[in-house]
Protein backbone atom coordinates (compact mmCIF):
# COMPACT_ATOMS: atom_id res chain seq x y z
CA UNK A 1 0.00 0.00 0.00
CA UNK A 2 1.68 3.81 -0.72
CA UNK A 3 1.57 5.99 1.99
CA UNK A 4 0.24 9.40 1.70
CA UNK A 5 3.54 11.13 1.30
CA UNK A 6 5.00 8.74 -1.97
CA UNK A 7 1.05 9.62 -3.46
CA UNK A 8 2.08 13.55 -3.32
CA UNK A 9 5.40 12.96 -4.97
CA UNK A 10 3.88 11.48 -7.37
CA UNK A 11 2.39 12.84 -10.52
CA UNK A 12 2.55 11.09 -14.19
CA UNK A 13 0.42 13.50 -15.49
CA UNK A 14 1.94 16.43 -17.89
CA UNK A 15 -0.16 18.93 -18.89
CA UNK A 16 -0.12 21.52 -21.84
CA UNK A 17 0.31 25.46 -22.15
CA UNK A 18 -3.07 26.32 -22.98
CA UNK A 19 -2.71 30.35 -22.96
CA UNK A 20 -0.20 33.08 -21.89
CA UNK A 21 -0.83 36.21 -20.81
CA UNK A 22 1.12 39.73 -20.07
CA UNK A 23 0.29 43.11 -19.22
CA UNK A 24 2.18 45.86 -19.72
CA UNK A 25 1.10 48.16 -17.50
CA UNK A 26 -1.27 49.42 -15.08
CA UNK A 27 -4.82 49.42 -17.19
CA UNK A 28 -3.61 47.84 -19.91
CA UNK A 29 -5.64 44.85 -21.54
CA UNK A 30 -3.96 41.23 -21.73
CA UNK A 31 -1.63 41.17 -24.49
CA UNK A 32 -1.57 37.35 -25.36
CA UNK A 33 1.50 36.32 -27.05
CA UNK A 34 1.82 32.89 -28.56
CA UNK A 35 5.51 32.82 -26.40
CA UNK A 36 7.22 34.30 -24.15
CA UNK A 37 10.78 34.86 -22.01
CA UNK A 38 10.53 33.48 -18.34
CA UNK A 39 13.60 35.55 -17.06
CA UNK A 40 15.02 33.96 -13.03
CA UNK A 41 14.75 37.13 -11.12
CA UNK A 42 12.60 38.98 -13.94
CA UNK A 43 9.43 37.69 -14.37
CA UNK A 44 7.75 37.18 -17.52
CA UNK A 45 9.13 39.25 -20.58
CA UNK A 46 6.56 41.99 -21.31
CA UNK A 47 4.72 41.69 -18.17
CA UNK A 48 4.61 44.86 -15.66
CA UNK A 49 5.26 42.50 -12.59
CA UNK A 50 8.20 41.27 -13.63
CA UNK A 51 11.03 41.95 -10.75
CA UNK A 52 8.49 43.05 -8.41
CA UNK A 53 8.41 39.81 -5.92
CA UNK A 54 10.45 36.98 -6.83
CA UNK A 55 8.01 34.67 -4.92
CA UNK A 56 5.14 35.81 -7.23
CA UNK A 57 6.79 36.46 -10.85
CA UNK A 58 4.74 33.85 -12.49
CA UNK A 59 0.81 32.90 -11.99
CA UNK A 60 -0.89 29.87 -13.40
CA UNK A 61 -4.14 28.33 -13.51
CA UNK A 62 -5.94 25.58 -14.08
CA UNK A 63 -8.17 25.26 -17.50
CA UNK A 64 -10.39 23.04 -15.75
CA UNK A 65 -11.03 25.84 -13.22
CA UNK A 66 -11.76 28.36 -15.81
CA UNK A 67 -14.54 25.86 -16.79
CA UNK A 68 -15.97 25.59 -13.38
CA UNK A 69 -15.88 29.61 -12.26
CA UNK A 70 -17.87 29.79 -16.25
CA UNK A 71 -20.11 27.42 -14.80
CA UNK A 72 -20.90 29.21 -11.63
CA UNK A 73 -20.85 32.40 -13.16
CA UNK A 74 -23.17 31.14 -16.20
CA UNK A 75 -21.00 32.42 -18.96
CA UNK A 76 -17.49 31.70 -21.04
CA UNK A 77 -14.72 33.21 -18.63
CA UNK A 78 -11.79 34.11 -20.95
CA UNK A 79 -8.86 33.35 -19.33
CA UNK A 80 -7.15 37.28 -19.49
CA UNK A 81 -10.54 38.70 -17.43
CA UNK A 82 -8.74 36.74 -14.46
CA UNK A 83 -5.20 38.32 -14.37
CA UNK A 84 -3.10 35.12 -14.69
CA UNK A 85 0.06 34.19 -16.54
CA UNK A 86 -0.17 30.75 -17.54
CA UNK A 87 -3.45 28.42 -18.27
CA UNK A 88 -2.30 24.58 -17.95
CA UNK A 89 -4.74 22.12 -19.02
CA UNK A 90 -4.26 17.91 -17.81
CA UNK A 91 -2.54 18.83 -14.60
CA UNK A 92 -3.61 19.78 -10.98
CA UNK A 93 -0.93 23.13 -10.72
CA UNK A 94 -2.21 22.92 -6.68
CA UNK A 95 -0.48 19.32 -6.39
CA UNK A 96 2.95 20.86 -7.03
CA UNK A 97 3.33 22.59 -3.80
CA UNK A 98 6.35 21.93 -2.78
CA UNK A 99 7.70 21.18 -6.17
CA UNK A 100 9.86 22.38 -9.30
CA UNK A 101 8.15 22.13 -12.18
CA UNK A 102 9.32 23.02 -15.87
CA UNK A 103 7.11 24.43 -18.78
CA UNK A 104 8.94 24.50 -22.29
CA UNK A 105 12.65 25.53 -21.68
CA UNK A 106 11.52 27.35 -18.36
CA UNK A 107 12.05 26.11 -14.49
CA UNK A 108 9.41 26.76 -12.08
CA UNK A 109 9.01 26.95 -8.44
CA UNK A 110 5.80 26.77 -6.73
CA UNK A 111 5.45 29.65 -3.92
CA UNK A 112 2.47 29.52 -2.55
CA UNK A 113 -2.02 29.87 -3.88
CA UNK A 114 -2.99 32.89 -6.26
CA UNK A 115 -6.11 33.88 -4.13
CA UNK A 116 -8.43 35.99 -5.67
CA UNK A 117 -8.53 39.69 -4.94
CA UNK A 118 -11.99 41.98 -5.41
CA UNK A 119 -11.28 43.47 -8.42
CA UNK A 120 -12.91 40.08 -9.61
CA UNK A 121 -16.20 40.98 -8.57
CA UNK A 122 -15.86 43.68 -10.80
CA UNK A 123 -14.62 41.66 -13.88
CA UNK A 124 -16.76 39.06 -13.26
CA UNK A 125 -19.49 40.56 -11.59
CA UNK A 126 -21.86 40.20 -8.67
CA UNK A 127 -20.56 36.52 -6.88
CA UNK A 128 -17.06 36.87 -9.21
CA UNK A 129 -14.33 37.12 -5.82
CA UNK A 130 -16.81 33.99 -4.46
CA UNK A 131 -17.08 31.99 -7.72
CA UNK A 132 -12.86 32.12 -7.96
CA UNK A 133 -12.22 31.01 -4.19
CA UNK A 134 -10.31 27.59 -4.22
CA UNK A 135 -10.16 28.63 -8.09
CA UNK A 136 -6.85 31.39 -8.37
CA UNK A 137 -4.02 29.14 -9.58
CA UNK A 138 -0.67 29.28 -8.04
CA UNK A 139 2.13 31.88 -8.20
CA UNK A 140 6.03 30.84 -9.03
CA UNK A 141 9.42 32.34 -9.03
CA UNK A 142 11.24 31.33 -11.93
CA UNK A 143 14.27 28.82 -11.66
CA UNK A 144 15.68 28.74 -14.65
CA UNK A 145 15.19 31.22 -17.74
CA UNK A 146 13.61 29.93 -20.64
CA UNK A 147 11.04 30.06 -23.36
CA UNK A 148 7.59 28.63 -22.91
CA UNK A 149 4.94 28.74 -25.62
CA UNK A 150 1.52 27.63 -26.06
CA UNK A 151 1.34 23.84 -26.61
CA UNK A 152 4.16 23.10 -24.57
CA UNK A 153 4.39 20.23 -21.98
CA UNK A 154 4.30 21.51 -18.23
CA UNK A 155 5.82 18.70 -15.88
CA UNK A 156 7.57 18.08 -12.96
CA UNK A 157 11.40 18.76 -12.84
CA UNK A 158 14.47 17.65 -10.93
CA UNK A 159 15.56 20.49 -8.06
CA UNK A 160 19.04 19.83 -10.40
CA UNK A 161 17.27 21.54 -13.22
Amino acid sequence: MQTIESLIETMPQVGTVEWIGVRPAHGQPMQMPQSVEARAGSGLTGDRFKARSTSREVTFIQAEHIDVVSSIMGFAVEPGTLRRNIVVRGLNVAALKGKWFSAGSAVFEFTGLAHPCSLMEEALGPGGYNAMRGHGGITARIVSSGVLRCGDAVRLADRQS
